[in-house]
């Protein structure tokens, strides 16, 4: 019987991706979220052309010098400290303002 709970228990030790899979991608998940969150809170927390601050998910960051990674990229989680050097070359925008900044209808603010 000891012989037993013995192997139940080594066999539980190998522990694969695909046994923790959900697991993982939630995990991941929430860290994006965090990260997110903290990023809108480093760059100020509205958008920096028309102030909207109702949603966090519709603010996105714009790069506006030398792109090294997409903040929001699938398949990546960097430390806060990485994250936070390529905010530095980001501006806080809404996302209808973005829009309109990629298609060159609005222009950043010239303190950005």
């Amino acid at each position: 019987m000891l012989l037993i709970m013995l192997k139940l228990i080594h066999m539980t030790d190998k522990r694969t991706y695909a046994d923790r899979r959900e697991e993982l991608i939630k995990a991941v998940a929430k860290r994006r979220r965090k990260i997110k969150t903290l990023a809108i809170e480093y760059k100020g927390g509205k958008c920096q052309v028309c102030g909207y601050s109702k949603y966090p998910g519709a603010l996105d960051l714009h790069h506006i010098t030398n792109k090294k990674f997409g903040i929001g990229d699938k398949g990546y989680t960097r430390s806060w400290k990485t994250v936070k050097t390529e905010l530095d070359k980001c501006v806080l925008v809404c996302a209808n303002c973005h829009r309109e900044v990629e298609g060159g209808i609005t222009q950043l603010p010239s303190e950005s």
